[in-house]
């Protein structure tokens, strides 16, 4: 069977400042209309699941990716448990699957310290939440996106991001990008086969 090609339905990229971001640094990736950027600056995963029904549902993609989390982590809307974090992004993966949209889910992004936010001390905080995202996907059968181990700067004890790959230490730029996009094509990809996959199987 031939593996389906991203250009056979649009992907809804879904997320905060990070996922923003990108369609300026690479708008190639955007043009084709293969991707549809969904990202707000500064929300936390409970503003972004509170807008999924108009900026995911009702656009019936073939495949969600979720990138979100970081604005948890940095206290933008106040200090945030961990289970808050991820029972709202259970509801994100809950709510795609039953709309028979395919999720990939993305670890955070290391991050060794906020800019806006400064001495919270990030880095295992958001190893320890991105253990929790890979389990969930392996129980939601959603594909694991694992933005973090390209990114993180395995000399950094901060548990930083690889120097180079952001301005800030935290908002990719266009080389931070660069690395995140084949990693994004090849789970969109498997997304889109195992969907695919399953409907062969349906009877």
């Amino acid at each position: 069977m031939t593996a389906p090609t991203l250009a056979l339905a649009a992907v809804v990229l879904f997320g905060d400042s990070i996922t923003q971001g990108w369609p300026p640094a690479d708008p190639a990736l955007f043009e084709s209309g293969r991707f549809v950027g969904k990202g707000i600056s500064g929300q936390t995963t409970a503003e972004i699941l509170a807008r999924m029904g108009r900026d995911v549902l009702e656009l019936k993609p073939a495949a969600v990716v979720i990138l979100a989390g970081t604005n948890d982590v940095a206290q933008n809307q106040g200090p945030t448990p961990p289970d808050a974090t991820m029972a709202n992004l259970e509801t994100m993966v809950d709510r795609a699957q039953g709309a028979g949209i395919r999720v990939v889910l993305a670890t955070i992004l290391p991050a060794a310290d906020f800019s806006w936010r400064r001495g919270l001390a990030p880095g295992p905080k958001i190893a320890t939440l991105n253990e929790r995202i890979r389990a969930l996907a392996a129980k939601k059968g959603a594909v694991l996106l694992d933005y973090h181990a390209a990114l993180l700067d395995p000399a950094d004890p901060a548990l930083g991001m690889k120097p180079g790959l952001a301005d800030d230490g935290v908002h990719p730029n266009k080389a931070g990008y660069a690395v995140m996009r084949p990693l994004l094509e090849a789970a969109v990809r498997k997304a889109l086969a195992d969907a695919k996959a399953s409907e062969v199987k349906a009877p």
